[in-house]
Order: C-alpha cells, then structure tokens, then sequence
C-alpha cells in the first residue's frame, strides 16, 4: 500500500475522531465539503454515481446505510445520509461514515489517481486536516 494511500486514510480516521459527541453534522460537514470539490470536476452525476456505488459497498457491513439516491438540491443532498447516522450510537454512525469515506476515496483514487484524490481531498478539508496526519505519520 502506497504511503499516500494510508495518509488519506489516516486524515479520515482523525477527522471522524474529532467529533464524537456531533458524528452527524460532522460527517455532512465533511461530505458536503468533499462533494462541492469533486462535483466541479466530474459533475453531478458522477459525483452520484460514485456515492451510490460506495453505499452499496458499505452496507454490507452497515446494512442500515440509506441507499435512496441523493437530493438534488445542494442544501439537502445528504438529508438520508444525516437520518442513518441519528439513528446509530455515536460509535456506529463513526464507524459507517468512516468506511464510507474510505470506500469513496478508494474508489475515486482507483479512477483518477491517489495524488489528484489527496489533492482533492486537501482542497475540500484543508491543510491543517493533513498537517496534524502528516506530522503523526512520520514520527511512526
């Protein structure tokens, strides 16, 4: 595994972890961040079509997983997503979010490459979301 390929994962994991009381908001939070990055890129519907298919791979493990599709209003597009999650102990709705974002990444990186995805994902979160990985993972 390439040592990018764990970084993006390690900056998921720390963000999630972030946040345990508010699992909710803060996965919208980063999604609706991540999405507005992507979806100048490859569009609606491929930004749809690739949330769809990482749903459906992740509710294997999270069969609670909303699979409706996505509003098509900006303000409401992960509406469904928000549901599961408030459904779920803070843990669980941690844990889904986090393989969800992970499932996602893994596919987009596999499409457009792991340095335009870690590009990506640094637009949409920030640097500081790298920053603090990037220092904890070289002292590993």
């Amino acid at each position: 595994m390439e040592t990018s390929d764990l970084l993006r994962h390690q900056v998921i994991n720390n963000l999630m972890a972030r946040h345990p009381e508010n699992v909710a908001d803060a996965a919208l939070s980063l999604w609706e961040q991540m999405a507005a990055q992507i979806i100048s890129i490859v569009g609606e519907g491929g930004f749809n079509s690739l949330y769809t298919r990482s749903v459906f791979l992740t509710q294997s493990t999270f069969p609670w997983l909303a699979a409706s599709a996505l509003s098509p209003q900006a303000e409401h597009r992960f509406a469904q997503l928000k549901i599961s999650f408030e459904g779920q102990t803070p843990a669980e709705a941690s844990a889904a979010n986090s393989l969800l974002l992970l499932t996602f990444t893994d596919i987009l990186a596999a499409l457009i490459g792991e340095q335009l995805t870690t590009s990506i994902l640094r637009s949409a979160w920030g640097n500081d979301a790298f920053g603090s990985t990037v220092k904890e993972f070289k002292n590993e």
